[in-house]
């Protein structure tokens, strides 16, 4: 561990307002005291780069954040040798898996023999129901892999033990935004419910009819149930995008939807946790939030109105107890998740408490254990991705490309220029030029695909 007179530091970067999420609470989670980091920041430039609005949604802070691409926050990782200032002991990589795999290679060609440099800290922000061997072997060759659970630990060591790759990495732990703040105990709702959520999601499903069901069947319930409020519960504002795109964002469905929202239903944004903290009944496709609503108690129904199916990632909760359709809550449903499935993902107590009386368990020892002995033993090796230019020739060189590296992990020629260069004015007009891309990456793909694919049925 670093010298005791001095925090942790940590170094998170993020693609999205999720990972940023999932990325800084998990470096805090890391820490023998949550108090004792040093926390900087680093957002991946790109097409989810959260706005200000997102990141203060979030709630998350940190001592410093900056905006960089890959070859930056590389030239960030090496500028402690040459600015004679702490290196950072840990560096959470809260990214898609392709962006991962650049940073690791990245990081191999810093540090091509053993040295002492930060330790590599990946995971998933939630559920895992797509991509697993595609997305965990992107992220093989950090020196922690954070398993959110029992369930996911045992899959992520098959994958890797399956390629014949190294797994000892996978750690379980748990989702850092379960566990309750301060150790303070949820109430758990009662036979009725006054308040139900409806969580979307910017993806699942994908089709205009299918959101649209969606969003007429919760107007319907608040119809049915006029003592209940039904909260729409979005994640991003149009224009602005999340850890996945959404085409069809709710807020345009709603205004087109035949006799608008009742009065007892309506469009909420903030903090999930906070809306969860007067939440009756938490209803969801398959977000993440549901796993959020179930540690905290709250009855959770997981949609079957568009079937069960891989592509809507609900099959992840088959055993849950939590299946249920829109019909079935006009009903009166109120469903009881299965303690069995609950432990199995790390959900509930105990499996997702703080730490806290002797005896308590904490999802987090594992890996702080197992990160006090890497900054405890000296020199670390290089790192050591599974794809390499002999096991992967036809895809690797690819994704380092689309971060401007070369197939041997360094930065191409001009990669690697810092932000801060040129005059004020050139910083500022680079500015300008990339939020105007990104509105228009973001006009094209929420105006004029849904135009064109509407064209490609006639």
């Amino acid at each position: 561990m670093p010298a005791s007179n001095r925090a942790l530091r940590v170094a998170v970067l993020a693609d999205s307002d999720t990972r940023w999420k999932w990325g800084a609470l998990t470096a805090r989670r890391l820490a023998p005291e949550p108090d004792a980091v040093h926390l900087t920041g680093y957002l991946l430039r790109g097409r989810a780069t959260p706005t200000a609005r997102q990141l203060g949604e979030v709630g998350v802070t940190a001592d410093r954040l900056t905006e960089v691409t890959c070859a930056q926050f590389l030239a960030e990782l090496r500028a402690p040798e040459r600015e004679s200032r702490d290196p950072y002991d840990v560096v959470v990589l809260a990214l898609v898996g392709g962006a991962v795999q650049a940073v690791l290679h990245g990081a191999r060609a810093l540090w091509p023999e053993p040295a002492a440099r930060p330790v590599f800290v990946t995971g998933y922000v939630g559920v895992v129901y797509e991509k697993l061997a595609d997305g965990l072997l992107l992220r093989h060759g950090a020196d922690l892999v954070l398993a959110n659970s029992r369930h996911d630990a045992g899959r992520f060591r098959a994958v890797y033990e399956g390629v014949g790759a190294e797994a000892g990495a996978v750690v379980e732990s748990a989702l850092p935004f379960l566990a309750p703040a301060d150790g303070q105990s949820y109430e758990v709702v009662g036979d009725t419910a006054h308040r139900v959520v409806f969580a979307v999601q910017p993806s699942v499903p994908d089709t205009r009819a299918d959101r649209a069901y969606l969003l007429r069947r919760a107007a319907e319930h608040a119809r049915r149930h006029p003592g209940r409020e039904v909260l729409i519960k979005l994640r991003s504002r149009p224009g602005e995008h999340t850890t996945h795109l959404e085409e069809l964002p709710y807020q345009r469905l709603a205004e087109q939807l035949p006799g608008g929202l009742p009065s007892n239903c309506r469009l909420v944004y903030g903090n999930m946790g906070e809306v969860l903290d007067t939440t009756d009944l938490l209803v969801t496709v398959s977000s993440t939030a549901a796993l959020e609503s179930l540690h905290r108690g709250i009855p959770t129904a997981v949609l079957t109105d568009l079937g069960v199916r891989e592509t809507l990632g609900n099959h992840h909760f088959l055993g849950s107890g939590c299946m249920a359709s829109w019909t079935q809550l006009d009903a009166g449903l109120l469903p009881k998740a299965d303690p069995d499935w609950l432990a199995a993902q790390g959900v509930g107590s105990p499996s997702g408490a703080l730490p806290g009386p002797a005896g308590a368990h904490d999802p987090y020892a594992a890996a702080r254990a197992r990160l006090t002995e890497l900054l405890g033993g000296g020199p670390l090796p290089p790192v050591a991705p599974y794809y390499t230019q002999d096991s992967a020739p036809g895809y690797l060189p690819g994704i380092l490309a689309r971060h401007h590296l070369g197939p041997d992990g360094h930065p191409l020629p001009g990669a690697a220029r810092t932000a801060a260069g040129g005059s004020r004015l050139r910083r500022r007009l680079r500015a300008h030029l990339r939020e105007a891309a990104r509105g228009a990456y973001r006009h094209g793909v929420q105006r004029v695909a849904p135009v064109i694919r509407r064209l490609g049925e006639l």
